[in-house]
């Protein structure tokens, strides 16, 4: 039997690559352009012939698509979101210049671009993108780890003699064919570990190519604040602020076994990615904990059927995506927020795992129904699925004999979904939709 190709392979000496006609150099040249083809996009680092973990992240991803198919909307500040109450969902980069991020109220963001253009999100066709673009990645490896739409983890260890070219030549051709084919732009980290990737990919967008080598990453990290960890939020990072951990060379000043009890497994966890310590595999088939989607009104509302109709539409955008990641869960959450911003959740748990809109709706729908008191004003409605499962691993559904109807209503939704796929979203919707 052959051996599976080491990920620990010794690779081409390679230290400059010309990011657009793949020209390469085993030193560190000083040449201010491309001798082939006089780009300015050189990458140049000592260990660029080596590392081979790769986070790869779409710029703006929303926007960027509805620019591509919209070219009138090329020069003009854009945001992806809901109406006034609502939240943004992402923003070009023009728009970013204005101060406005995602998750943060729309309002807000108007009142800081008020020339923007504002559109509501297209998760169906984000999804085909997004397709396309997994489709690239499994290409030119099986070890591909999606945190999402627009981003995954690849780890292209031993992918040398496969491809002809070290993995920072086979990253940098994939930028440069994702550009073309599919009309939406990449940046990529390239390092020894996930942690560092994830870094290196958020330093230098949109259309950027970072490499953090192991050497400089210590004393790369030293000065970072403690926010840079993934998983660290605003208010985590306020506690650790608070404690007296500013930076990650504070958190190197404690020994882990004090980081531990005051911070249990996270602690621990502080420590080591303080140092750059990451030993985490890039794994295909880490599922997402859960799914959700959610609508702020732009006015309150109480009316059953209205919210009865946004609880349809939440439940077809979760299943889409639970379709889209082959993926089937069984609790659903439904999710209220009333006029004084008082949080209501609710779950339920489905006798199977289903990928199926009509199965989460009915299940949401029935908690509504429970939830809904007269008088009572809603912000905000959403619904969730998680205890997620790879949908190929799920068994075989019984028959339901207390629902006669289970199946035939399958049958209709997985029609639909054909449709879909030939037409386009759009072109076959159930009524309940336009209440």
């Amino acid at each position: 039997m052959s051996e599976a190709p080491s990920t620990s392979a010794v690779y081409e000496p390679l230290k400059t690559l010309c990011r657009d006609c793949g020209w390469r150099d085993p030193g560190l040249t000083a040449l201010p352009r491309c001798p082939g083809c006089s780009s300015p996009r050189l990458i140049r680092h000592e260990e660029l012939g080596s590392l081979f973990i790769a986070h790869v992240d779409c710029d703006a991803f929303y926007a960027s698509v509805e620019k591509r198919d919209d070219p009138t909307l090329a020069d003009k500040p854009l945001i992806i979101g809901g109406g006034k109450r609502g939240v943004v969902s992402t923003a070009c980069y023009i728009a970013r210049l204005s101060g406005v991020r995602s998750a943060m109220p729309m309002f807000k963001a108007l009142e800081l671009c008020p020339k923007a253009v504002v559109l509501s999100p297209n998760i169906g066709k984000y999804v085909e993108v997004s397709r396309q673009i997994r489709a690239k990645f499994d290409a030119l490896t099986p070890l591909v780890e999606p945190l999402s739409l627009d981003e995954a983890f690849l780890d292209l260890g031993g992918t040398e003699r496969l491809h002809g070219s070290p993995p920072s030549a086979i990253l940098a051709s994939l930028a440069k064919e994702i550009e073309t084919e599919i009309g939406v732009s990449i940046s990529t980290g390239l390092a020894p570990n996930k942690f560092l990737a994830k870094i290196a990919s958020d330093l230098d967008k949109p259309r950027g190519f970072t490499v953090i080598g192991a050497a400089e990453a210590a004393d790369f990290l030293a000065v970072q604040p403690v926010s840079i960890i993934w998983g660290v939020g605003a208010v985590f990072a306020e506690k650790l602020r608070a404690d007296g951990f500013h930076t990650l060379a504070d958190l190197r000043r404690v020994e882990t076994a004090d980081l531990f009890r005051l911070y249990g497994s996270m602690g621990a966890r502080l420590s080591r990615l303080s140092w750059g310590q990451d030993e985490r595999a890039v794994s295909p088939h880490s599922a997402p904990k859960s799914l959700s989607a959610e609508t702020t009104f732009s006015e309150d509302v109480s009316d059953r059927d209205l919210l009865d109709g946004h609880l349809w539409r939440l439940a077809e955008k979760v299943a889409a995506r639970l379709k889209a990641k082959e993926l089937a869960g069984r609790v659903v959450t439904l999710k209220l927020k009333t006029s004084r911003f008082k949080t209501i959740t609710r779950r339920a748990t489905l006798p199977h795992p289903s990928d199926l809109a009509d199965e989460t709706y009915r299940a949401a729908a029935s908690m509504l129904q429970c939830t809904l008191t007269a008088g009572t004003c809603f912000r905000l409605i959403g619904v969730g699925i998680s205890d997620l499962h790879i949908k190929t691993s799920v068994p075989p559904r019984q028959i339901n004999l207390l629902d006669n109807g289970a199946e035939r209503r399958e049958g209709a939704e997985r029609a639909m979904d054909e449709l879909r796929k030939r037409f386009g979203a759009a072109s076959v919707q159930k009524g309940r939709i336009f209440r």
